[in-house]
């Protein structure tokens, strides 16, 4: 179903400052650590149940590559029934990988994609109904927007064929040549989240009537979810640059990496209806009207993309950065310094999604025009994580 670009909600000043974009380095990050014992820590109110806190320090083993000859593979979804799909940002078209074999089988190309810049075929995600309607989500840049759409997939068709014809959930996202967002995923409540991006118009993101720079909630339809802070609206959190990630912990809790200016890049724990302050604040203020980062980098060490969620931890990809980092949690704040691993060996990492227990996927991003590929790029790794 297709939805209107704006709902008219409260009116909120738009904040202008300089415009930027995290650039495109980096250098080694740290190794792992011996792992200490877990303790466990009480909950943050009466009553709750006692929550494990992960060692401050962890390890990262990977245990082989999946697949290559990627070309600037964006989003990544591990099917039910065995398989991981890829989305191309350039090419626009899907790809089902064989975790076991490492072959591909190109479902289609998604029609209307128009890559340029950041923008292009970039986050997928499986319908909460997958097992009964084998529908795929996808986010992508159009010619005028960009928007949420659901196609059908029928792997008894042939290679290429496999992809029926795109249904418009949501449109009428800011698109830009930057800060395209693209991050879709659901959530343990089965609404769709989508972050999206500011599109280099600082003052989207604190104007509650534009989709820029913001987390939207939906239902699978497209609607504004149930129970958003905004009455009618789907933006469920403002006050965001470019959000790239978003993963769940173990207490359903949503958290969400976005790149910074110049400065700060940031991982949040987000909260309904709040406001994350760009561009007044790039990473942690003073300013309470604001909520601060859980974490913060330098630019040249993180220009976070997708994140996920294992073993206590979130992990979150660097594509500047060139490194995988482990954020151990304490509820929803940092319960030990980040650290850093692969630095600069796999170059450029886009998506990190949990593989189960303690194993990740990791996709690197060399042949996004930004990096510098080698024989093989772009893959997708199998991790070991602690």
């Amino acid at each position: 179903m297709q939805r209107r670009a704006v709902t008219a909600v409260l009116a909120a000043s738009a904040l202008l400052l300089a415009a930027g974009c995290s650039s495109d380095g980096g250098t080694p990050g740290a190794g792992a650590s011996p792992s200490p014992s877990p303790t466990v820590t009480e909950g943050s109110s009466p009553g709750q149940a006692a929550e494990e806190t992960p060692p401050a320090k962890g390890t990262v083993k990977v245990v082989r590559t999946v697949a290559e000859g990627l070309d600037s593979p964006w989003g990544l979804a591990p099917l039910p029934e065995g398989g991981l799909l890829v989305s191309s940002r350039d090419e626009g078209t899907i790809t089902r990988v064989d975790e076991t074999t490492g072959g591909k089988t190109e479902l289609g190309e998604v029609p209307g994609v128009s890559a340029a810049g950041e923008g292009g075929l970039l986050g997928i995600a499986l319908s909460p109904e997958y097992a009964s309607d084998h529908m795929i989500y996808a986010y992508f840049t159009s010619a005028s927007d960009n928007r949420v759409v659901r196609m059908l997939y029928d792997p008894d068709r042939p290679s290429g064929d496999q992809l029926g014809a795109p249904d418009t959930v949501f449109k009428g996202i800011p698109k830009g040549m930057i800060h395209n967002g693209g991050r879709i995923a659901f959530g343990p409540d089965r609404m769709l989240y989508v972050g999206t991006g500011e599109s280099g118009d600082q003052g989207l993101s604190q104007d509650k009537e534009s989709l820029g720079g913001k987390i939207l909630r939906l239902t699978p339809e497209g609607e504004p979810a149930p129970g958003n802070p905004f009455p009618g609206s789907p933006v469920y959190s403002y006050g965001h640059r470019n959000v790239q990630g978003l993963a769940w912990d173990g207490k359903q809790r949503l958290f969400a990496a976005e790149f910074g200016q110049q400065t700060w890049d940031e991982l949040n724990a987000i909260e309904p209806g709040a406001n994350y302050g760009w561009p007044e604040a790039e990473g942690k203020s003073d300013d309470a009207r604001y909520r601060n980062p859980l974490a913060q980098w330098g630019t040249d060490e993180a220009s976070p993309s997708g994140i996920a969620y294992a073993e206590g931890s979130v992990w979150m990809a660097g594509l500047r950065g060139q490194r995988l980092w482990r954020i151990p949690l304490k509820g929803t704040e940092a319960s030990a310094d980040p650290q850093a691993f692969l630095g600069s060996e796999y170059g450029r990492l886009r998506t990190v999604v949990a593989a189960g227990g303690n194993k990740l996927w990791l996709t690197t991003s060399n042949t996004d025009g930004r990096g510098a590929p080698k024989a093989g790029d772009d893959r997708i790794l199998e991790l070991e994580v602690s």
